[in-house]
């Protein structure tokens, strides 16, 4: 159960480990449902918030409505997401995995023709205890793809919030700056001083598990 105005880790994946983002597009309309679905009941339909980002306008900033969510952080990864989502309303975080989680099922057993489930099953939720915890929390969500040898550096990946927190995107969905104090300089020294250890630490439990 998750309680209104806490901090949590939201996990979760595909099927059998089946990728279920291939295209540039894929990870786009997660990162748009996302934003999308922060809202209980949106001013607009999704289509056409879908236009106005097509068309580049800036419409989509004026998207009302009671937030289920705030969007602190996230990493969208071929088979899973994280994100760390602080809960607005009663029960925000589960309708909002729910909506989020529904809407690109359809999109994806639509542009596939498939039916049934893409997720492996209900989402995995963790209390954010501290600032420290959240912090560093961040930090292993923006590294994931790197120490999944997808690049080399964290803002070589576009589907993840971490060039947000560099100051580096202009369209933005989270709102971490009311919980976290970030200096883009420090915070992108921050990330990168642990790449090494991540991979090395990730090539241990590939082989002790495995």
């Amino acid at each position: 159960m998750t309680v209104t105005d806490n901090i949590y880790h939201i996990f979760n994946k595909s099927i059998a480990k089946f990728v279920i983002y291939n295209k540039e597009a894929d990870f786009q309309r997660m990162i748009d449902v996302m934003d999308y679905y922060q809202l209980s009941k949106n001013s607009i339909k999704f289509s056409k918030y879908k236009k106005t980002l097509k068309d580049e306008n800036p419409f989509y900033k004026k998207l009302s409505g009671v937030n289920l969510v705030e969007i602190i952080s996230y990493c969208i990864m071929p088979t899973h997401f994280h994100m760390i989502l602080k809960q607005k309303t009663k029960n925000g975080i589960p309708l909002f995995i729910k909506k989020v989680c529904d809407s690109y099922t359809r999109y994806f057993n639509i542009k596939h023709n498939r039916k049934g489930p893409l997720w492996e099953g209900k989402y995995k939720n963790v209390l954010i205890k501290t600032d420290v915890q959240l912090l560093h929390l961040t930090r292993y969500l923006h590294l994931n793809p790197v120490t999944s040898f997808l690049i080399n550096k964290p803002e070589e990946w576009k589907h993840s919030s971490y060039l947000e927190f560099l100051n580096r995107k202009e369209r933005k969905i989270c709102s971490f700056s009311s919980v976290l104090d970030i200096n883009p300089e420090n915070y992108k020294n921050f990330v990168e001083d642990r790449i090494l250890y991540q991979r090395d630490l990730a090539n241990i439990k590939k082989f002790v598990f495995d």
